[in-house]
């Protein structure tokens, strides 16, 4: 299988991934779309380094899943807490959580 289709996928998914965080309000939402981002960057990592026969790119793919946890730990707590004060996911509220 040619190489080119995991990009071409990596790149469909970064897409989406972007048009989730840009035009969805509700914030669960918007956190699906910038794990959707990190993946796709995960696909076209590994598939660098596959094709030029090194391990850096899968290496690099390993702390982005890293990252990724992480920020879904503190992702899921802010929406928790946004959840706890206005009763509703909504990212308009968000400025509000600063008190």
């Amino acid at each position: 299988m040619n190489l080119m289709y995991y990009i071409v996928l990596a790149v469909a998914l970064f897409g989406i991934g972007a048009a989730a965080v840009l035009t969805r309000r509700n914030a669960i939402v918007a956190l699906l779309g910038v794990e959707l981002m990190l993946n796709s960057c995960n696909l076209a990592f590994v598939t660098f380094s596959r094709m030029w026969g090194n391990i850096e790119g899968q290496v690099f793919a390993f702390f982005v899943m890293i990252v990724a946890a992480a920020e879904v730990v503190v992702g899921l707590a802010i929406v928790i807490a946004l959840f706890n004060t206005h009763h509703s996911t909504s990212l308009d509220g968000a400025n509000q959580l600063k008190n």
